[in-house]
């Protein structure tokens, strides 16, 4: 069974960086295409980014586009999310989950998704 573990969070200013890491154990991680959410308090979990383990598309939400950044090294069975530029807004505890199917993924309907880490949670703030 697959298993999820998210790092890198923390408590950084607005205008900084950090790197987020997704790492699986179990079946090999290049099986899955990898999603991205966040969920900031008092608010619904809403997709962030997706990365199809296909083809390697990637799919980013508006709000995020040109700050932040999704890869993979199957290798190493560990996905990550670069988030540059950090808003207050970006505030949430962030999670990857993962899923055969991508679409489901960049839906972001996540009461569908089973497989999931317990979170790493951004603070954005002076």
């Amino acid at each position: 069974q697959l298993q999820l573990v998210e790092s890198g969070g923390g408590l950084v200013q607005p205008g900084g960086s950090l790197k987020l890491s997704c790492t699986s154990s179990g079946p090999p991680l290049d099986d899955y295409a990898i999603g991205w959410f966040r969920q900031a308090p008092g608010k619904e979990r809403e997709v962030v980014s997706c990365i199809n383990n296909r083809d390697g598309e990637k799919y980013y939400i508006d709000s995020v586009k040109g700050r932040f950044t999704l890869s993979r090294d199957n290798a190493k069975n560990t996905a990550y999310l670069q988030l540059n530029s950090l808003k207050p807004e970006d505030t949430a505890v962030y999670y990857c989950a993962a899923d055969p199917l991508y679409s489901l993924l960049v839906a972001g309907d996540y009461r569908y998704l089973q497989t999931w880490g317990q979170g790493t949670p951004v603070t954005v703030s002076s």
